[in-house]
């Protein structure tokens, strides 16, 4: 008002006008900084939410009916072929075939799945087909749980912030009390009612606890969305600020700190030479759907051997394989195989 009226004392040479444009960009910034750190986190779940598949083939009245996932319920039947995502979280109950669960438990050689063996929604089946109950659909499944603990982890306080947000809780008050003891001084001192009101803004301005309110929650927006942006689920803010006491960290080995792809590194040979054994292994595993049977196959390719004739070629899940070459009736698998075999 004093501007517009003209009064000299009010000229452009006394405003800092830099000052609230300095303080609202500071504002801004850290709520952009946020928004910013929200996108990433909301990107994660996105992509989280993307592994469930839209559709399930669903067995009801001896028919094979695909409907959408929102209409299975639990206790339905669900016929899953090879290369499809499992829908939701159930028992196998007919069939048997490897699902990478790598999303889930970051173990990127796929397990073994035969009859009451778990399966989890938004896994891969890799090779056979099977049929499973659903025991756990909706917001109850693995995937969803998941989605969920990460949208906590983006909303949840640590307690330094909840520190923050008590002494903000004193601090604004006091600073109120501050400046409105400031205005009363001046004023009753003899200053103009004007003055006196730039004083008790001066000092609200100044006072003002931008850092205070932005710092902590910004800081907690971008560590979590980073980590969700990186595969590592926080969760929560909580668990975040305790990673500073942490002296020992534990990793999953595999797929995380190292590739997640198996090769052949040994081969200890019993009574064959080593060329023999890996010959004979690789002849059969080039017939199996095994994970591990791209690895030995891998292995006699990269060692120029030429793969032998094979016939009789059988897989038991689980355990491994047997075949004939030529006259030779060979078996490779686990210990338990061998054993049921009669083979120390």
């Amino acid at each position: 008002m004093q501007i517009w009226l003209g009064n000299e004392a009010f000229s452009h040479q006394n405003l800092y006008f830099e000052i609230a444009a300095f303080l609202i960009t500071f504002i801004l910034l850290g709520r952009y900084l946020e928004a910013l750190a929200k996108g990433k986190t909301s990107q994660a779940i996105k992509k989280l939410m993307g592994l469930q598949p839209k559709t399930a083939i669903v067995i009801r009245d001896q028919k094979e009916v695909e409907i959408p996932i929102i209409e299975v319920l639990v206790n339905d039947i669900i016929m899953v072929r090879p290369g499809e995502k499992i829908p939701v979280d159930g028992v196998l109950i007919d069939g048997h075939s490897s699902v990478d669960e790598s999303m889930i438990t970051g173990e990127s050689i796929p397990v073994e799945k035969v009859k009451d063996s778990n399966v989890i929604g938004g896994t891969i089946n890799k090779s056979g087909s099977f049929k499973f109950k659903t025991i756990k659909v909706g917001k109850d499944t693995v995937l969803s749980q998941i989605i969920k603990l990460v949208e906590e982890a983006q909303t949840s306080k640590a307690p330094i912030q909840r520190l923050v947000d008590l002494i903000a809780s004193y601090f604004v008050p006091i600073v109120l009390i501050i400046a409105i003891g400031a205005f009363c001084l001046w004023f009753f001192l003899g200053s103009t009612f004007v003055f006196s009101l730039t004083i008790f803004i001066s000092v609200l301005i100044i006072a003002c606890p931008c850092a205070l309110g932005l710092a902590t929650p910004t800081a907690i927006m971008v560590g979590t969305g980073m980590g969700a942006e990186l595969g590592i689920l926080i969760k929560s803010a909580e668990s975040l600020q305790k990673l500073k006491k942490i002296n020992a960290l534990v990793f999953d080995k595999t797929g995380t700190l190292t590739e997640g792809k198996p090769k052949v590194t040994n081969i200890i040979p019993y009574s064959k030479t080593k060329i023999e054994i890996l010959t004979y292994a690789a002849s059969i595993e080039k017939k199996s759907m095994h994970p591990l049977a791209d690895a030995i196959v891998e292995k006699a390719r990269d060692e120029k051997i030429s793969f032998k004739e094979v016939s009789n070629f059988e897989e038991i899940s689980g355990k491994g394989a047997k075949a004939k070459i030529g006259s030779d009736e060979v078996l490779i698998g686990n210990k338990n195989f061998m054993i049921e075999n009669l083979i120390d």
